[in-house]
Parts: structure tokens; sequence; C-alpha cells
């Protein structure tokens, strides 16, 4: 009896472990089922970190991002020239050939704007042109020709040069395009750009970038403009070349870059082109292809400093524009102002800056009248008059 017990015992505990060893498999088997996604049973599976992702088609509602621009490239290349020009370089007594006067080469691009009934218009940067004994366009299909200045704007740095039409054969005539100027005033920060141009003389070369920032005032050579700031490489020879949008239309006109050289600054300097806004200058390039005088460029004949608040004070000066300088012939010179006279109010308005004086010069024409009052010395004390200059 106490082995049939004992015998009872063994096979109750066999029994009792291979129960607990199913209960522990199928237990197993499934939390193995949840976790592949199978079987879900709350509290057994833990939640997984899933990543949202944005719709981007509803958060942006328009936008071209400028990967592969070749299409608008082939389209717009056509309308894009070359230009070379050849200044005369006074050479001295002991220059080459004896004192002789040689030429020196600038390389620099264009733009085909217009066609009249004898001429191709071109469009590009005064600085250019400015001087140019000599200027030699070549086109897309390698032709080249010469060209004269139709009309300048020195101040807006625009000029329109003229090919004669005769001096084009059919293939090239054939192989050209005039551009489609666009309106640089719809363009946002953050805008995909390209831009062709003549980079080194090398002949044309496309960058891309996108618009850095809209209104930049920027000084070269002493006159200040607002431009488009771009991140597109531009290089000695993009002068005068087109800035195009995503749809190869003329936005700008490529003009100058920063380097740390021009900035005086030790600071690496990449990335900051800037280019003439196309809606800004529309009125005077039509001027200038019509051959009409630019009026824009006017101006009151003078050079001279600001008389500072603190120089003021120091000198017992009145505060204004110091004419240290008249430019003979000019509007001031023919009103009689004279070095050492301060021009304290233009058009009633104080003079505290430069700018004071630009902006209403700037927004006048040649033959426009300012009204300037003026501190001069009469014997020992500043005195006061009124005088009105034609601007030139």
């Amino acid at each position: 009896m106490e082995e049939k017990k004992s015998n009872k015992r063994k096979h109750g505990g066999i029994q009792f472990v291979i129960f607990v060893f199913i209960i522990i498999v199928l237990a197993a088997f499934i939390v193995a089922l949840n976790n592949v996604g199978l079987l879900k049973i709350d509290g057994l599976k833990k939640p997984k970190a899933e990543l949202t992702y944005t719709n981007t088609e509803t958060k942006v509602k328009e936008g071209i991002y400028i990967t592969d621009v070749s299409e608008v490239v082939e389209e717009v290349m056509p309308s894009i020239v070359a230009i070379t020009s050849k200044t005369i370089v006074k050479s001295g007594m002991f220059g080459p050939f004896f004192g002789g006067d040689q030429y020196q080469e600038g390389a620099g691009s264009g733009i085909i704007v217009s066609k009249n009934d004898t001429e191709l218009l071109i469009l590009t940067n005064n600085h250019v042109v400015e001087g140019a004994e000599e200027l030699q366009i070549k086109f897309v299909n390698d032709k080249t020709v010469d060209a004269k200045v139709k009309g300048t704007s020195e101040r807006k740095d625009v000029a329109v040069v003229a090919v004669q039409l005769k001096d084009l054969d059919d293939a090239t005539i054939e192989s050209i395009k005039i551009a489609t100027l666009g309106d640089s005033n719809a363009l946002k920060v953050g805008n995909g750009i390209i831009a062709i141009g003549n980079a080194l003389g090398y002949g044309q070369s496309v960058t891309t970038g996108v618009v850095s920032a809209l209104n930049r005032e920027i000084t070269i050579d002493g006159k200040t403009a607002k431009m488009i700031q771009i991140d597109a490489a531009i290089n000695g020879g993009n002068s005068g070349g087109a800035l195009l949008n995503a749809s190869g239309e003329v936005v700008g006109i490529n003009s100058a870059k920063y380097s740390a050289a021009a900035t005086s600054t030790s600071a690496s300097i990449e990335g900051m082109g800037f280019a003439i806004p196309i809606s800004d200058v529309k009125e005077l390039i039509t001027s200038l292809m019509n051959g009409e005088e630019d009026k824009s460029d006017a101006t009151i004949g003078i050079e001279g400093y600001i008389i500072t608040e603190d120089q003021s004070t120091a000198y017992n000066m009145p505060r204004g524009f110091y004419i240290s300088k008249i430019v003979e012939g000019g509007g001031a010179d023919k009103a009689n102002l004279e070095i050492g006279n301060i021009i304290t109010e233009i058009n009633g308005n104080k003079v505290e800056d430069i700018e004071d004086i630009r902006d209403v010069v700037y927004a006048a024409k040649k033959g426009d009248v300012v009204k300037l009052k003026i501190s001069y010395i009469s014997g020992k004390q500043y005195k006061e008059k009124e005088v009105d200059v034609t601007l030139s």
C-alpha cells in the first residue's frame, strides 16, 4: 500500500511539473505573439515610441526647391552674352613702347533685353563698360561682334549697349533670344535663384542659391543702393549677368560681392553677392534703350563730410554737411557756394547725416531745384543764408 501511495505521489508530481511547464510555454508564446503584433493584450505589450510626420503639402502652400536647373538654363542661356572691354591705360615715360598707351582688357556679362529695327539691345552694369574704348559681345554660338554704348547711369550702375543687326549673321540671330524680365518685388527671402555670367572671363557659368535678404543697403565707390543679397557665387566677370527666378525670368542684375579686402575685415566672407533689383530700374532701362539722357544722376556738385554733434560742440561749428570741394560747372558752383560753407538744411529739413542730403538728391532729376540753408563764416562767427541750387 505504501508503494502504491508513493507511486501515486510521484505521478502526481510529474503531472504538476508538466502542467506548470505547459503554462510557462503558453505564456511565453502569448507574449511572443503580442510583441510581433499578431495578438494584442493590453498590459503585456510595452508602448513603442513613434515619429509623427508632418504633411509638407499642407504646411508649405508654395515653394520651389531648385536642384536641377538644366531646363531653365537651357532656355535662358541664349539671352546671356559675354562682354569684353578694352580701356586705354597711360603707360608713362618708361612704360612699354617708350611711353605709348596700352589696352587693358576687362570681362563682364550682359542680358539681351530688346531689339529695334536696326539694333540688338543688351543690358549690363555701368562699371562693365565705363571708360571702354572698345566693346565686344560674344553670343551663345561663340559669334563675336563689336558694340557701342547706348546709354548709362553711373548712379544706378546700369548701362545698355547696342549691336547692329547688320553685323549679325542668320545663324546668330536664330540662336539668340530676348530675355523675359520678371518682378523683383515679388521675391521672398529663401526663394531659389540662378545666376549666370562670364565668371573670370572664362565663359558662361551657372551658380545657384537662395535670396538671402532684400533691400540691403550697399555702398560701392561712394554710391549707395538697395540690392538683393544672394548666396550664389558671384565672381569677377559675373557683373552685368542675369539673376533668375525658378521660372527663368530676370529678377536682378548681378553686380557685386563682399570680400574681406573690400570690407577691411579679417573675417572670412562667403556667399555674399548682390544684384540690382530689376523692378527698380525698368523705367531707366527703357530710357537708356531709347537713347534718352539719364536724368536720375542728378548732383549738387560738392564733396565733403558731416559735422557731427560732438564736433559741433568741440569746435563751435554748426551741425551739417561741410563742403570741402566744389565741382567746377556744377550746380553748387553756379550758385556761388564756397569751400567751408556748411549745409544745415535741404528743402526745409535738417541735415544731420549724409543720407539727409542723398535721399533728396536721389529722388530728384537733373534740372530740379533744391533749397539749401547755408552757414558761412562772416568775421569770427557763422551767419545763415538760403540758396537755390539747380541739380546738374
